[in-house]
């Protein structure tokens, strides 16, 4: 049990650290966010074939998807540019909310059955996140908030694609070299406007090679001995470890609203996975990418 608090503890911080890093390269302005998603997922996308060929688990080995790969670039492009406009918690509040309610609706459509509890913590939920977003004094960038939940939609959707996978390091390190051809287009669509200081660099590497590839592989190991729902029920604690990084490095406030809106989406969820497990009880294999 030790080892198993000790791997979420560290997965979840890390989860946590690519909104810090990101956040913190791009309102400073050493690196624009194209550039950030390119040099990410490029380091992790090196960190995991590293990794899993350490592993013996090479990445031709895994099951090629194109598809999986597309929702990894759709997840960190939106991402990056999101957080030119949105704090560290507000932006993380976004993305796993959108992540754990599109998950939620993913296991409603392949079958699973909920009663009014349930029902009633995914309206809550939703209520939250549209909370959150409404105009007003303390609202976030319309533009930043839909990114952010594009990018959790495409987190949840290649989670749930990820749970068939039979050697998640492998797939996750194929699926990672997929973006490559993805980030570099983005590169080239975006190349008037890019730009990168040694400092964003280092960040930008740090996020994909620490936050995303080793991350990735220090949550395999706390998901081997955590339930499906156990496994989603503690990622509700990144959004409050990447808030307390903002204010601590970033010099971040803690709004009324983000705090209300924080209180009834991770309420809302909890209460949909603690009211009754649902039938489905496959552990969560990969998680987007952090």
């Amino acid at each position: 049990m030790f080892r198993i608090s000790l791997w979420t503890t560290l997965a979840l911080f890390a989860f946590a650290a690519n909104s810090i890093l990101c956040r913190l390269a791009l309102s400073q302005g050493t690196i624009d966010p194209a550039s950030f998603t390119t040099v990410r997922l490029v380091a992790g996308a090196v960190t995991l074939a590293l990794l899993a060929r350490l592993a013996s688990n090479s990445p031709s080995s895994a099951d090629p998807s194109w598809i999986s790969a597309a929702m990894l670039f759709l997840y960190a492009a939106p991402f990056s540019f999101a957080y030119g406009s949105l704090t560290t918690g507000t932006g993380a509040l976004l993305l796993f909310g959108a992540v754990q309610v599109t998950m939620i609706l993913g296991a409603l459509r392949a079958g699973d059955r909920p009663h009014a509890g349930q029902w009633l913590g995914v309206g809550i939920a939703f209520g939250g996140l549209v909370y959150l977003v409404l105009p007003g004094i303390a609202a976030p960038s319309p533009l930043g908030a839909t990114l952010m939940l594009l990018a959790g939609l495409a987190w949840g959707l290649y989670s749930l694609r990820g749970r068939a996978a039979r050697n998640p390091l492998a797939q996750t390190a194929s699926n990672f070299a997929r973006t490559v051809p993805m980030v570099l287009a983005l590169s080239l669509v975006a190349h008037r406007s890019l730009h990168a200081e040694p400092r964003g660099l280092v960040l930008a590497l740090l996020s994909g090679s620490l936050a995303s590839g080793v991350g990735y592989v220090v949550w395999y190991q706390a998901v081997a001995g955590l339930s499906g729902i156990a496994a989603s029920i503690v990622q509700l604690a990144v959004p409050v470890l990447a808030a307390a990084g903002g204010v601590l490095l970033l010099d971040e406030r803690i709004t009324l609203r983000l705090g209300v809106a924080a209180l009834l989406v991770l309420g809302g969820v909890a209460l949909t996975l603690l009211v009754r497990p649902l039938r489905r009880q496959t552990p969560v294999r990969a998680v987007g990418q952090r």
